[in-house]
């Protein structure tokens, strides 16, 4: 091609702004970037639009947020050659309905995940099965779910970048400072898992007066994430018995802010402990709760980061495994090929073969379905009649179908 190649992401919440946003600074510097942020119940306040474009925002610039019909009509002027789908699942398909079609040739379309993906998700496949690329991180990812897919039935090109937005390493950066908990929204899910994680990094607290042990929380109070959070740290540590030692405290902003000052990281499962490996920067992944796909831990197996909550207190922080790493986020940057997947779909498109894969999963219920999948992705922010029809039919049969399962999982447990 000879004019430049046009590049637009398009995200909604804010890790997947975070993550589309760097992977697309990362993209060749003769591209043409742009960046656009979509309305949904997700969508990332000013405070946490800050924080995921931080360290890229000057090479991606300020993205307007813009709706359904709006990214249509935007995508339709830009014409771009590529479009990153940088979104949550469910909202793939239905971004893919409403830009395919607008311009003289349909772009190349490329998805992907924005942190850990082990263990592989056949939802994730299902929901990304019509993009051209599927983007993962690591070696073990790309095995895993082309493995995945390959049972599934689906045809799907994966292509491989280190994650975007790892930071390098400071060597001038001291031993002393804070240490950073990788809060998570999904793990440990229940209120006393959560309570007693607060109660070890509590005592950590206390027994080591001069740091400060942070809770680093991805929102505050009103503000929206990717998943939703039941129970909010900063509401927990109020309950805490006997209350919290004044060098506990909960934060927010960007993780890469507060790694540069941090001495040290825990976690359940959080990519930031990625984040922290790449700054060699002890980590300790916490195992009291198990290791399992639903802590979405299993990654770290054979790491040597586990430990338990006698570590958390003591502060005892552990060191990767040499082996672990090239397997897992740490490969060689020139073994990325993600870019030049792009380009030959590119070369594909200009020859007329770029054929758009067959949405297999979740198409029952035609036009009806499709109005769903966009109330359901959108919310609010979706206005159509058929919408709102849509979800006062099925949104009772859901709730219906989702007790009926957990009711049907507990007599089968306790059978």
């Amino acid at each position: 091609m000879n004019a430049p190649i046009r590049m637009l992401t398009v995200a909604d919440s804010d890790s997947y702004v975070k993550w589309g946003a760097a992977l697309l600074a990362r993209a060749p510097e003769d591209w043409e970037k742009s960046l656009l942020v979509v309305a949904t119940p997700v969508l990332p306040s000013a405070e946490q639009l800050t924080a995921a474009l931080a360290g890229v925002g000057s090479r991606v610039g300020q993205p307007l947020i813009v709706d359904l019909s709006a990214l249509a009509v935007r995508v339709a002027e830009l014409q771009p050659d590529v479009v990153m789908l940088s979104v949550r699942g469910p909202l793939v398909k239905v971004l893919l309905r409403a830009i395919i079609g607008v311009t003289p040739q349909r772009p190349v379309i490329v998805t992907g995940l924005p942190g850990i993906s082990v263990p592989a998700s056949r939802k994730a496949i299902g929901h990304r099965m019509q993009s051209d690329l599927f983007v993962l991180h690591s070696r073990r990812e790309i095995r895993e779910y082309a493995a995945l897919a390959e049972a599934m039935g689906i045809e799907q090109r994966f292509g491989l970048a280190t994650l975007p937005f790892l930071p390098r390493r400071d060597p001038s950066r001291g031993q002393d400072g804070d240490v950073i908990f990788a809060a998570q929204a999904k793990v440990p899910w229940g209120k006393p898992d959560r309570l007693a994680l607060l109660s070890w990094l509590a005592e950590s607290a206390r027994r080591h007066p001069y740091r400060r042990v942070v809770i680093k929380v991805r929102a505050a109070r009103g503000e929206r994430q990717t998943h939703t959070e039941r129970y909010g740290y900063a509401d927990l540590i109020a309950k805490l018995d006997p209350p919290a030692p004044h060098n506990l405290v909960v934060a927010g902003g960007a993780m890469a802010d507060h790694l540069a000052g941090a001495a040290a990281l825990v976690t359940i499962s959080s990519t930031a402990a990625i984040e922290a490996i790449a700054l060699d920067m002890p980590v300790l992944v916490v195992d009291d709760f198990g290791v399992s796909d639903q802590l979405i831990n299993t990654v770290f197996e054979s790491s040597g980061l586990f430990g338990n909550s006698g570590d958390v207190v003591e502060g005892r922080f552990k060191r990767p495994a040499p082996g672990w790493l090239d397997d897992n986020y740490f490969h060689a940057v020139e073994h990325d090929d993600w870019v030049s997947s792009i380009e030959q779909l590119l070369v594909l498109r200009e020859a007329g073969q770029l054929v758009l894969a067959k949405q297999k999963h979740g198409t029952f219920g035609g036009v009806f379905r499709r109005a769903w999948d966009r109330k359901r992705a959108l919310g609010r922010f979706d206005r159509s009649l058929a919408g709102g029809i849509a979800f006062i039919v099925v949104a009772p049969v859901r709730w219906t179908w989702k007790v009926a399962h957990r009711l049907r999982r507990k007599l089968a447990a306790s059978a």
